[in-house]
């Protein structure tokens, strides 16, 4: 495959990463709202909160295809740090709300849209991580890999659920649905740390350590 190729792909992953974010948000939060299942509706906004990060990612391969490998422009920063602070607002929310239910024994309808959601994210994020990881070694682009350990961080987010959800329907335990949402609000926070680094250009990725080199684009 040329260049142009595989940065063809790399764009229709960023669209379809921005799709597949929108929709999985509406559904979890959906029927974490319906179902009162906090983690469920944690995870949902988580979705819609990936979906600025993955609209910057889109905006930079349009910039990279049209201008070759640069900094950051101003419209990436900005997203990225609306991104951390989104995440940091869900955080801080997922920490009161769980603490709130623990207290109260509050205990959820059911959890078995937490199961089919987290089973279909798993399956879409597996695919987005082996196929940005091969346009990202094939271009030998920093950036696009660091995407792909974004999606790997949506992977872990959706173990998370699967397992609390999982957990509960096998037990009736309702704390697990807060131990979820706790699970996913320090990922939450630590994909807000991450967004902030990359806005400063340090060449983070999602759940992943950062290092202090500056990414320089494709």
């Amino acid at each position: 495959m040329t260049r142009e190729q595989w940065l063809q792909r790399a764009n229709w992953l960023a669209l379809f990463t921005i799709f597949y974010n929108i929709a999985e948000g509406a559904g979890s939060v959906w029927f974490g709202l319906a179902d009162e299942t906090l983690s469920l509706f944690g995870f949902g906004m988580d979705s819609f909160i990936e979906v600025i990060s993955a609209v910057g990612v889109w905006h930079m391969l349009r910039r990279i295809r049209q201008n070759g490998g640069e900094q950051r422009d101003e419209f990436e920063q900005r997203a990225l740090r609306i991104t951390g602070a989104a995440f940091y607002l869900l955080t801080v929310g997922l920490l009161l709300t769980a603490g709130i239910n623990l207290y109260s024994s509050h205990k959820p309808e059911t959890t078995v849209w937490g199961i089919i959601i987290s089973l279909i994210s798993i399956s879409f994020m597996w695919f987005l991580i082996h196929q940005k990881n091969k346009v990202g070694h094939a271009l030998e682009s920093p950036a696009i890999l660091a995407d792909a350990a974004c999606s790997r961080a949506c992977l872990y987010l959706s173990v998370v659920l699967m397992i609390t959800s999982v957990g509960y329907e096998l037990t009736g335990l309702g704390w697990l649905d807060a131990i979820g949402a706790l699970g996913i609000a320090w990922l939450a926070y630590k994909e807000g740390r991450e967004a902030f680094g990359k806005a400063k250009g340090l060449s983070c990725s999602c759940s992943c350590s950062c290092s202090s080199i500056r990414e320089t684009g494709l």
